[in-house]
């Protein structure tokens, strides 16, 4: 089996598969799935299939990651499109985020194919999960709601060295401007650019209503300012930008809402899509994950999970975060391995959790 997985990353891997342009590899994928005998269903680079026919008397565990990669960093040594092994370590762009997780999920999926389980078991290779597309799992989303076959539960394959995350925080980017009449430097007036400053103060203390037991405080950093068009002219515009790290006690509709009437500029958040997540420390697939030796924590990245609100999910996978999106990106064969292993006994773990 890891042997099957290794091959199937590394034609991944030899498959630019850039957010947006994940095509090829999404051929790839449908076409292997069929060829083990699960029929698999698309949806623009989305690839889907269930372990045994769908059951709509049964909730459905969902197993995800993703197919497409960021852009190669200029520092590679290495061709990022040409997979290579040395030793006990596989090289390519995707190797490790998250391919290795991708082809991890899709191999104990395929092991219980066909088995009488509690749940649906449900495998998908998004698309976009990098820039968080609008055709990626957001489009899956929209496509159980209309079809009734929203997940219960979900596995998210990201790199985490096999540990589970139980939470992530969001990201909010809002764009703001301050503005002002504006007039002479000489003779003083409305400054625009103060009026940011003021409230790019108040935003430094700025306390929310709720605060999350596992996430902590949301986060506020302004991290870019504009203004101006002379030294002596008072600016009538101030632009600047807000970086917020939300938690699951407010949405990021609540926060934003929060902040706007919270300063004097007008806020525009950029999007609302990346929210929050966090399971129990005692759900079921977080025991489940537990009984294999997984330690929880709570992530610093975002992933898939920031679109799945209404489902409960855990993210774990095969491979290190600080391995992603760096030159001479890296898996090891023996991550893969064990982590196959350790997927296929969370899912056992989890039915007997559900039957129980």
């Amino acid at each position: 089996m890891t042997e099957r997985a290794v091959d199937l990353l590394r034609r991944l891997i030899a498959t630019p598969s850039i957010s947006r342009s994940e095509g090829d590899t999404a051929d790839i994928l449908e076409d292997y799935i069929r060829r083990q005998g699960p029929e698999p269903h698309r949806l623009h680079n989305n690839v889907w299939a269930y372990a045994a026919p769908y059951d709509s008397a049964k909730p459905t565990l969902l197993l995800n990651s993703h197919h497409d990669t960021v852009k190669p960093s200029p520092a590679y040594t290495r061709q990022p499109f040409e997979p290579a092994i040395e030793g006990d370590r596989l090289y390519g762009l995707g190797s490790n985020d998250a391919g290795a997780s991708l082809v991890g999920l899709l191999h104990a999926f395929l092991s219980f194919r066909d088995v009488g389980l509690p749940f649906n078991l449900l495998f998908v290779a998004t698309a976009e999960e990098e820039v968080t597309g609008a055709n990626g799992m957001r489009a899956m989303v929209e496509y159980w709601k209309e079809s009734g076959e929203m997940p219960g539960w979900a596995i998210i394959g990201e790199p985490t060295g096999m540990n589970a995350a139980i939470a992530e925080r969001g990201l909010l980017v809002l764009d703001c401007v301050a503005t002002a009449a504006g007039g002479h430097a000489a003779r003083g007036g409305e400054n625009a650019l103060y009026k940011a400053l003021d409230d790019i103060a108040a935003l430094r203390s700025l306390r929310f209503p709720k605060e999350s037991e596992l996430l902590g405080p949301v986060r506020v950093t302004a991290t870019q300012i504009a203004a101006g068009t002379q030294h002596n002219v008072l600016p009538t515009e101030c632009r600047f930008v807000v970086d917020v790290r939300t938690t699951d006690a407010l949405s990021n509709a609540e926060t934003a809402e929060f902040i706007r009437k919270s300063i004097a500029s007008e806020v525009t958040p950029r999007s609302l899509h990346i929210a929050a997540s966090a399971i129990s420390a005692g759900h079921p697939l977080v025991r489940a994950a537990k009984a294999t030796g997984s330690q929880t924590f709570v992530s610093p990245t975002t992933s898939d999970q920031s679109v799945l609100p209404m489902v409960d999910t855990l993210k774990i996978g095969i491979g290190l975060s600080e391995r992603s999106h760096t030159p001479d990106e890296f898996v090891l064969i023996s991550e893969i391995d064990r982590g196959i292993k350790q997927y296929i006994q969370i899912i056992k773990n989890f039915a007997n959790e559900i039957m129980e």
